[in-house]
């Protein structure tokens, strides 16, 4: 049996204009992320989720609620799909990473698979967790299947569906509320698009059987 999986990113939340590195500070979405949230409940609107995934951060939880139109209750919580841990860099900006780790910042750029900020992980690390993750999901229920995580999870996770090395993942487009459709077979997962913005009807659920 094949089923699809719905794996968004969250809506828009605030960011400082210096972007300083976010990863488990618990921001909710601001007005137009819950704007791109309410537009992607539309799109999908006639798509019969099974089950409601999220990290538990707000921002995903809040993006799940909006786009399955449920409550918080029917949204079941995965906490390996938690963003990356940027440990002691957690919101501070690149010019205060420099200043404050001298070194560490350009250290990263040269090994972004392997390099963790004090306290945090690697992007290698967030693999670990949460690939296992999404694969246990993809086994265990019967799709369709929204799942809401983040950028970096995101892109750890179609990097390793991909066979793409992680140190490219930056390369993998993440728009807000950016579609990516999986489908699942019992010899795995396959990637059927990226960060699209729109739903055809090629890619719902009554289509898997023609394929």
């Amino acid at each position: 049996m094949e089923s699809l999986i719905y794996l968004i990113r969250h809506g828009e939340i605030d960011r400082s204009p210096s972007r300083g590195f976010l990863g488990w500070t618990d921001l909710n979405l601001n007005d137009n992320g819950i704007r791109q949230a309410l537009a992607l409940r539309e799109q999908m609107k006639d798509i019969p989720f099974t089950q409601i995934f999220s990290s538990p951060l707000q921002r995903a939880m809040q993006t799940a609620m909006l786009v399955g139109n449920v409550s918080a209750d029917s949204v079941q919580q995965v906490e390996a799909l938690k963003e990356i841990n940027l440990g002691a860099w957690e919101g501070l900006t690149v010019d205060e990473v420099r200043h404050r780790f001298p070194g560490d910042y350009e250290q990263r750029g040269r090994d972004l698979e392997f390099f963790r900020p004090e306290g945090g992980e690697s992007f290698a690390d967030l693999g670990v967790r949460c690939n296992p993750a999404l694969l246990s999901l993809a086994k265990t229920f019967v799709g369709p299947l929204l799942v809401v995580a983040h950028a970096g999870v995101n892109r750890v996770l179609l990097s390793y569906l991909l066979q793409k090395p992680l140190h490219q993942l930056l390369d993998i487009p993440q728009d807000y509320c950016g579609i990516n459709i999986l489908r699942y077979r019992p010899e795995g997962l396959r990637v059927e698009a990226i960060n699209s913005h729109a739903v055809t009807e090629l890619d719902r659920p009554n289509h898997l059987q023609q394929r």
